[in-house]
C-alpha cells in the first residue's frame, strides 16, 4: 500500500509534467524526447535493469556517493529498512514514459479555442491548467490512474532483484507478490499461494470498482452536444 500510494501519484505527476513540456516542442524535438522518455518503460521491467538499480543504491553506489558529496549522508538504500522501498518507488517513477505518451495524446485533443477563451477572461497559466487542462484531461487521468494502480499491486521484479529475493532488510521490501512467490515456489505451499493470488485479484477488483464509482464526481466527459 505504501508503494501504491507513493509511486503512482509521483509517476503520474511526472508523466503529466513531461507531456505538457513536450506538447510545446516542435514535431522533430517532440519525437526524439518522446522516444527517449519512453525507453525506460520498455527496459525498466527487466531483471537486468533492476540489478543495475540495486547497484546504484547499494553501499558504495553512485546515488549514496552523490548525496554524500552534498552533505546528505544516507548510506546504502538497499540495506536501510527505511529507504529500501523508496529505491523501488524511484525505479517505478523512472518508468513514466507510457503514461506520458497517453497524456500527450490527450493534451493534443484539447481544443485551442478553450485556452483562447480562458485568456480573454484573464486566466493565467495556473488557472488555465486547473480550469481547462485538468477537466478536459480527466478521462485520460482516470485511465492512467486505473492502469498504474493495477500494475503497482502486481509489482514483483524490482522488489525481488533489489532485495535479493528475500524482501529485506527487515521485510521492508516484502511486497505481496514477493511473499506469494516465496510461499509458492520456495516453501512449496502452493495452496496458500493460490489463495493469496485470489485475494490479490479480489483486492484489485474492489479498488477498481471504487475508482469507477468515485470517478463520477471528478471525471468529465463531453456529451453529444460537445459541452
Amino acid at each position: 500500500m505504501l508503494y501504491v500510494v507513493v509511486a503512482v501519484p509521483l509517476k503520474l505527476a511526472l508523466a503529466l509534467g513531461a507531456a505538457m513540456l513536450l506538447k510545446n516542442l516542435s514535431s522533430r524535438g517532440r519525437g526524439f524526447y518522446r522516444s527517449a522518455f519512453y525507453a525506460p518503460s520498455l527496459l525498466g521491467a527487466s531483471m537486468s535493469i533492476a540489478l543495475v538499480w540495486r547497484a546504484l543504491f547499494n553501499d558504495g553506489g553512485s546515488v549514496p556517493d552523490v548525496l554524500g558529496s552534498i552533505g546528505i549522508d544516507t548510506g546504502g538504500w538497499v540495506g536501510n529498512p527505511n529507504l529500501a522501498v523508496f529505491a523501488v518507488v524511484l525505479l517505478a517513477v523512472w518508468q513514466f514514459g507510457a503514461p506520458m505518451v497517453i497524456f500527450l495524446a490527450g493534451l493534443q485533443q484539447i481544443s485551442p479555442d478553450l485556452y483562447e477563451a480562458a485568456s480573454l477572461d484573464g486566466a493565467g497559466a495556473w488557472r488555465k491548467f486547473v480550469s481547462v487542462t485538468v477537466p478536459m484531461l480527466s478521462p485520460v487521468v482516470f485511465f492512467n490512474l486505473v492502469l498504474e494502480i493495477i500494475q503497482s499491486f502486481q509489482v514483483f521484479t524490482p522488489a525481488f532483484a533489489i532485495s535479493g529475493g528475500k524482501g529485506g532488510p527487515a521485510d521492508s521490501t516484502m511486497f505481496y507478490t514477493l511473499y506469494l512467490y516465496e510461499r509458492g515456489f520456495t516453501a512449496s505451499h502452493m495452496g496458500y499461494a493460490a489463495a493469496m493470488a485470489w485475494l490479490l485479484l479480489i483486492a484489485i477488483g474492489v479498488v477498481t470498482v471504487i475508482l469507477f464509482r468515485t470517478s463520477r464526481s471528478w471525471v468529465f466527459y463531453a456529451d453529444e452536444e460537445g459541452r
